[in-house]
């Protein structure tokens, strides 16, 4: 591996935070879906601070990111983490960063005494899902994942 470090994000990265995003979003075939943008990114990431995001940089350069929150384990009574997105740029894959920033998140959780650090895999992604095996993690398959969003929303809010 490369000579490589953690920094948390500041609001003056929002653009590059929307570009993993796009970048992630591109990969996973779902470009057309990111409705993301700067501004919405700065709201509520740094000023109603609802999310955080770390890089990881190889020699000053931000190789890859990991956005994540805190969401809560009624069974656990404590806090958990929740890894929105993980993607490390194609031209620095291979070089164990992607396994760093999980470590890194393994670790924060372990200093906020969080329950679990858990994530979503699309089930395609069979490079993603065979990384995740190979660190121990264990696929949740009696759940599964309902979600209401855009219309559906706001008429059951109704």
């Amino acid at each position: 591996m490369e000579k490589y470090m953690f920094r948390a994000a500041q609001e003056k990265d929002t653009a590059l935070i929307l570009q993993f995003i796009r970048e992630l979003a591109e990969y996973e075939k779902l470009l057309d879906e990111v409705v993301a943008t700067e501004e919405l990114l700065k709201e509520w990431i740094f000023d109603k601070k609802k999310a955080e995001v770390i890089f990881v940089l190889e020699d000053g350069v931000e190789a890859g990111f990991a956005l994540f929150f805190h969401n809560f384990s009624t069974f656990l009574g404590r806090s958990g983490i929740y890894l929105e997105d993980l993607y490390v740029k194609p031209e620095y894959r291979g070089k164990g960063y992607g396994k760093a920033l999980l470590k890194k998140l393994a670790q924060t959780a372990v200093e906020r005494g969080c329950g679990r650090l858990e994530w979503w895999c699309l089930d395609w992604n069979r490079p993603g899902i065979d990384f995740y095996l190979s660190l121990g993690a264990q696929p949740m398959e009696d759940w599964t994942v309902y979600r209401i969003a855009g219309d559906t929303l706001t008429k059951l809010a109704e």
